[in-house]
């Protein structure tokens, strides 16, 4: 269900409340300042045309969030042109802190370039609830709850994706897919 159009004072006040997560949850998707302001900017004006008959939802910052993220994978999607780079042990490097050396820091930007592509190959739910996990944090009950899905389809499909992945990778290694 999405958020009926709310009136100008309404969405000036979700946009102070909510702009900070937003834009969060689309850097941490695309990786670039530049990019998570215009999904920020996307998911208000979205939410300024909605149709007015349109059933308001329970949670704005819910709906708010996973509008983000949404339309950080488009975005991303959108850029196909952008170089493979190897996926190796990437939740460590999804996870670590930013106090590395050069060689690592550029490394894991790879990674990051390499994984935002290859999510933005997958299917737009697979990519949501991938996103979610490992790039929000998100538990799996949680994305469940957000996703209206089960835990358990929430951890066979982040398993299988994961594998995927990795299938892909050995691949593009030019090892045995």
């Amino acid at each position: 269900m999405e958020p009926a159009p709310p009136a100008a004072a309404d969405l000036e006040s979700i946009f102070r409340d909510h702009h900070a997560m937003v834009f969060r949850a689309a850097y941490r998707v695309t990786g670039s300042a530049s990019d998570a302001e215009d999904v920020l900017q996307t998911v208000f004006l979205r939410m300024l045309k909605r149709d007015p008959e349109a059933q308001p939802v329970v949670s704005i910052s819910s709906f708010l969030h996973r509008a983000a993220v949404n339309a950080a994978v488009d975005l991303v999607r959108s850029r196909q042109n952008i170089r493979n780079i190897p996926l190796d042990e990437f939740e460590p490097v999804l996870a670590e802190s930013s106090h590395r050396g050069p060689d690592r820091a550029l490394a894991s930007g790879e990674i990051r370039d390499w994984l935002r592509v290859a999510l933005a190959r997958l299917n737009p739910r697979i990519a949501e609830m991938f996103a979610l996990r490992f790039f929000e944090g998100k538990e799996n009950p949680e994305i469940a709850a957000l996703l209206n899905t089960t835990p358990g389809t929430v951890a066979v499909t982040l398993s299988r994706t994961r594998d995927r992945l990795e299938k892909e990778y050995r691949a593009y290694q030019g090892g045995v897919a």
